[in-house]
């Protein structure tokens, strides 16, 4: 990611939809349904689905997520800035991962489409 979020609001509402609509063939190679559960100041569920056509990244929940993202607003930021971050707080319990966990792993090539 080029530049860090001030944040969730920001990547997800701006960053993420501009980045997937410049690159829907690159967003539909991770092919995953995601929702972000972002809690406290800044945060927000999101909904990103990287199998539709074209794919796309709204508000809101979805029972079809694939694999669900939940964590504190403050660690979020953290896991931008620091990408290892992640499994640190995954380990601490401070990141929960519902659904397919392996599918987590491709956020990194997906959060590198948000300019």
């Amino acid at each position: 990611m080029a530049r860090v979020p001030s944040n969730a609001k920001e990547l997800f509402d701006d960053m993420i939809p501009r980045g997937i609509a410049s690159n829907p063939d690159k967003a539909k190679q991770v092919g995953a349904v995601y929702v972000f559960r972002i809690t406290g100041d800044g945060g927000g569920d999101w909904i990103v689905d990287l199998t539709a056509d074209p794919p796309s990244c709204t508000r809101g929940v979805s029972d079809k997520a694939q694999c669900t993202i939940e964590v504190a607003h403050t660690d979020f930021q953290r896991m931008l800035a620091e990408p290892n971050a992640g499994m640190e707080l995954y380990f601490s319990g401070k990141l929960r991962v519902t659904g397919d966990p392996m599918l987590a792993t491709r956020l990194q090539s997906f959060f590198r489409l948000a300019a």
